[in-house]
């Protein structure tokens, strides 16, 4: 079975930039701007943007 066009990579490009971030790399992120802190819940966090 052949694999469908929207699953290929382009020739030569490179990866996306992500601009959703998994739950360990916003705390990651929160730590390091002091906005979270260690003990605090890891569930309703904040909305960050990932750094550029």
């Amino acid at each position: 079975m052949s694999q469908h066009n929207s699953f290929k990579r382009g020739g030569g490009s490179s990866l996306k930039k992500r601009n959703v971030l998994k739950r360990f790399e916003r705390v990651a992120l929160l730590k390091k701007r002091g906005h979270w802190k260690e003990g605090e819940r890891v569930t309703g966090l904040e909305k960050t943007k990932p750094e550029e």
